[in-house]
Protein backbone atom coordinates (compact mmCIF):
# COMPACT_ATOMS: atom_id res chain seq x y z
CA UNK A 1 0.00 0.00 0.00
CA UNK A 2 1.19 3.55 -0.86
CA UNK A 3 2.12 6.25 1.86
CA UNK A 4 3.41 8.72 -0.85
CA UNK A 5 0.24 10.82 -1.96
CA UNK A 6 2.52 11.42 -5.16
CA UNK A 7 0.88 10.92 -8.61
CA UNK A 8 4.37 9.57 -9.74
CA UNK A 9 3.17 6.32 -7.84
CA UNK A 10 0.27 5.85 -10.64
CA UNK A 11 2.51 6.62 -13.62
CA UNK A 12 5.15 3.64 -12.44
CA UNK A 13 2.27 1.58 -12.19
CA UNK A 14 1.10 2.70 -15.62
CA UNK A 15 4.80 2.26 -17.06
CA UNK A 16 5.09 -1.00 -16.29
CA UNK A 17 1.75 -2.02 -17.18
CA UNK A 18 2.74 -0.33 -20.67
CA UNK A 19 6.40 -2.44 -20.84
CA UNK A 20 4.10 -5.53 -20.27
CA UNK A 21 1.98 -4.72 -23.20
CA UNK A 22 5.39 -4.29 -25.29
CA UNK A 23 6.39 -7.46 -24.23
CA UNK A 24 3.32 -9.44 -24.91
CA UNK A 25 3.13 -7.51 -28.48
CA UNK A 26 6.96 -8.62 -28.91
CA UNK A 27 6.10 -12.45 -27.89
CA UNK A 28 3.00 -12.53 -30.13
CA UNK A 29 4.96 -11.23 -33.15
CA UNK A 30 7.74 -13.48 -32.70
CA UNK A 31 5.24 -16.53 -32.34
CA UNK A 32 3.31 -15.52 -35.61
CA UNK A 33 6.98 -15.29 -37.26
CA UNK A 34 8.30 -18.61 -36.19
CA UNK A 35 4.53 -20.52 -37.18
CA UNK A 36 4.86 -18.69 -40.64
CA UNK A 37 8.69 -19.90 -40.96
CA UNK A 38 7.49 -23.70 -40.87
CA UNK A 39 5.35 -22.56 -43.65
CA UNK A 40 7.86 -20.94 -45.42
CA UNK A 41 9.93 -23.86 -44.92
CA UNK A 42 7.12 -26.09 -46.89
CA UNK A 43 7.22 -24.08 -49.51
CA UNK A 44 10.85 -23.81 -49.97
CA UNK A 45 11.13 -27.54 -49.43
CA UNK A 46 8.63 -29.30 -50.58
CA UNK A 47 8.35 -32.83 -49.39
CA UNK A 48 6.36 -35.37 -50.55
CA UNK A 49 3.86 -36.05 -47.93
CA UNK A 50 3.67 -32.26 -46.39
CA UNK A 51 3.76 -31.83 -42.63
CA UNK A 52 0.45 -30.17 -41.92
CA UNK A 53 1.91 -29.26 -38.64
CA UNK A 54 5.02 -28.60 -37.85
CA UNK A 55 7.28 -28.09 -34.71
CA UNK A 56 7.42 -24.56 -35.70
CA UNK A 57 3.59 -24.54 -35.74
CA UNK A 58 3.13 -25.32 -31.95
CA UNK A 59 5.91 -23.13 -31.10
CA UNK A 60 4.52 -20.59 -32.82
CA UNK A 61 1.29 -21.03 -30.97
CA UNK A 62 2.54 -21.44 -27.76
CA UNK A 63 4.51 -18.19 -28.05
CA UNK A 64 1.15 -16.05 -29.34
CA UNK A 65 -0.84 -17.92 -25.99
CA UNK A 66 2.37 -16.59 -23.87
CA UNK A 67 1.55 -13.22 -25.19
CA UNK A 68 -1.68 -13.19 -25.21
CA UNK A 69 -1.53 -14.39 -21.10
CA UNK A 70 1.19 -11.62 -19.90
CA UNK A 71 -1.45 -9.36 -21.69
CA UNK A 72 -3.82 -10.85 -19.06
CA UNK A 73 -1.47 -11.12 -16.20
CA UNK A 74 -0.42 -7.84 -16.58
CA UNK A 75 -3.79 -6.13 -16.70
CA UNK A 76 -4.39 -8.17 -13.48
CA UNK A 77 -1.64 -6.83 -11.73
CA UNK A 78 -2.55 -3.00 -12.76
CA UNK A 79 -5.39 -3.32 -11.74
CA UNK A 80 -4.26 -4.97 -7.93
CA UNK A 81 -2.00 -1.98 -7.75
CA UNK A 82 -4.90 0.77 -9.05
CA UNK A 83 -6.85 -0.69 -5.86
CA UNK A 84 -4.26 0.47 -3.24
CA UNK A 85 -3.56 4.13 -4.77
CA UNK A 86 -5.14 6.74 -2.72
CA UNK A 87 -7.35 9.41 -4.48
CA UNK A 88 -4.46 11.83 -4.21
CA UNK A 89 -2.31 9.79 -6.70
CA UNK A 90 -4.83 9.79 -9.10
CA UNK A 91 -5.29 13.14 -11.59
CA UNK A 92 -7.91 14.34 -12.27
CA UNK A 93 -9.69 13.91 -15.23
CA UNK A 94 -7.02 11.33 -16.32
CA UNK A 95 -8.34 8.12 -17.65
CA UNK A 96 -7.30 5.74 -15.21
CA UNK A 97 -8.13 2.26 -17.47
CA UNK A 98 -7.23 3.22 -20.57
CA UNK A 99 -4.18 1.03 -20.45
CA UNK A 100 -6.27 -1.56 -19.07
CA UNK A 101 -8.64 -1.69 -21.96
CA UNK A 102 -5.60 -1.83 -24.39
CA UNK A 103 -4.46 -4.64 -22.30
CA UNK A 104 -7.04 -6.56 -22.61
CA UNK A 105 -7.86 -6.14 -26.65
CA UNK A 106 -4.20 -7.52 -26.72
CA UNK A 107 -5.25 -10.58 -25.40
CA UNK A 108 -8.52 -10.79 -27.03
CA UNK A 109 -6.40 -10.12 -30.65
CA UNK A 110 -3.89 -12.84 -29.12
CA UNK A 111 -6.62 -15.24 -29.02
CA UNK A 112 -8.32 -14.47 -32.53
CA UNK A 113 -4.53 -14.67 -33.73
CA UNK A 114 -4.46 -18.36 -32.38
CA UNK A 115 -7.97 -19.19 -33.55
CA UNK A 116 -6.39 -17.73 -36.99
CA UNK A 117 -3.12 -20.05 -37.29
CA UNK A 118 -5.35 -22.74 -36.25
CA UNK A 119 -7.77 -22.41 -39.24
CA UNK A 120 -5.64 -20.49 -41.84
CA UNK A 121 -3.77 -24.14 -43.47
Amino acid sequence: MSELNDPRVFFAAERTLLAWNRTSLTLMAFGFVIERFGLFLNLLLPQEEPVARGISFWVGIAFVLLGAYSAVAATLQYRKVIKTLKPAEFIDGYSVYSGAIINTFVAILGVVLTVYLFFAQ
